[in-house]
């Protein structure tokens, strides 16, 4: 009786292999893919948050929570920073801040500085983590002429250029997100959401700062929707905007310090998932107990397609 019965343990076992492996061979059954994105941990208050362990973490995919594979701190940065050459050219007088701010980072921390004109990111230094080179392609913004374009294509511009990596990356965008080349006055621009979802597939976080335009064109219902536009595109990318209204901001300063204190919180966040066939979109969202601490994180990730 007993031989019997391990007999027909092992060809159930036999007939479970064959049928996963017909299954695996029709596509039935689809390998998942490695989704990684970067959280950002936050203190109340804006104070340095508690380290922060995978225990700690809860991971929800369409409201089912996840399985996290993999939560490390992501020591290695990439920094673009991207100056909207359409600026009025005071926003240079806090260039010493910026200046003072890439000395600040570790050097782990690679930086590269471009300007956005005519739609395009136009890089005048490469990543480097020599932080005073990086200081010295900082220039006045030219604020006239064919500079009045769209910050977004020259976002998408710039991340399609952007080889991958593993590694942590973000932009650091001044501008007053006023899509000229639209004519700026539409409810949304059309390129927002292609930037914001380009941003999520590339785990690039975007930190923008607002500052009002060569000749303050940027007044009324447009500048207001611009800023609009720039929150979304931090916030759905997992970073944050900052603005002092529709003013030109008093000192950078503190946006700046508030910003290299969540660069230094970060951390790599790694799940499993497929996208079905051409890979698809999903709404993530990351939670802790621990008290007074809270993340930054997209909105969205994107899973690969099955293999």
């Amino acid at each position: 009786m007993m031989r019997k019965t391990n007999l027909c343990r092992i060809a159930l076992m036999f007939g479970a292999i064959a049928l996963v492996a017909e299954l695996l061979a029709t596509g039935a059954v689809a390998e998942t893919g490695a989704v990684t994105m970067t959280v950002t941990a936050v203190g109340k208050k804006d104070t340095n948050p508690p380290a922060v362990t995978k225990d700690d973490v809860q991971l929800y995919l369409n409201k089912e929570r996840t399985q996290i594979t993999n939560w490390k701190r992501g020591e290695k940065l990439y920094l673009a920073v991207l100056i909207d050459d359409s600026l009025d050219s005071n926003v240079a007088s806090q260039w010493d801040d910026l200046r003072a701010f890439f000395a600040a980072q570790p050097d782990t921390t690679y930086i590269s500085v471009a300007y956005a004109r005519n739609g395009a990111a136009n890089l005048v230094q490469d990543f480097t983590n020599n932080h005073e080179l990086a200081a010295k392609a900082l220039r006045i913004p030219l604020g006239s002429g064919g500079a009045f374009s769209s910050p977004y294509l020259a976002l998408l511009d710039l991340m399609k250029r952007w080889p991958s990596s593993e590694d942590r990356r973000s932009i650091l965008l001044f501008s007053s997100g006023i899509d000229y080349f639209r004519g700026g006055f539409d409810p949304k621009s059309p390129d927002l959401d292609p930037t914001i979802e380009r941003a999520q597939k590339q785990n690039i976080n975007i930190w923008s700062i607002y500052a009002p335009d060569s000749g303050h064109r940027s007044r009324g219902f447009r500048a207001s929707n611009a800023q609009s536009y720039l929150s979304q595109l931090s916030d759905e990318t997992g970073a944050e905007c900052y603005a002092l209204g529709l003013l030109e901001p008093v000192s950078i300063k503190p946006y700046l310090d508030e910003i290299g204190m969540h660069l230094s919180n970060q951390y790599l966040l790694t799940f499993n998932a497929t996208g079905g066939k051409k890979g698809r979109f999903e709404r993530v969202h990351v939670a802790t107990e621990l008290p007074k601490t809270e993340f930054l994180a997209p909105s969205q990730a994107f899973l690969p397609a099955a293999q």
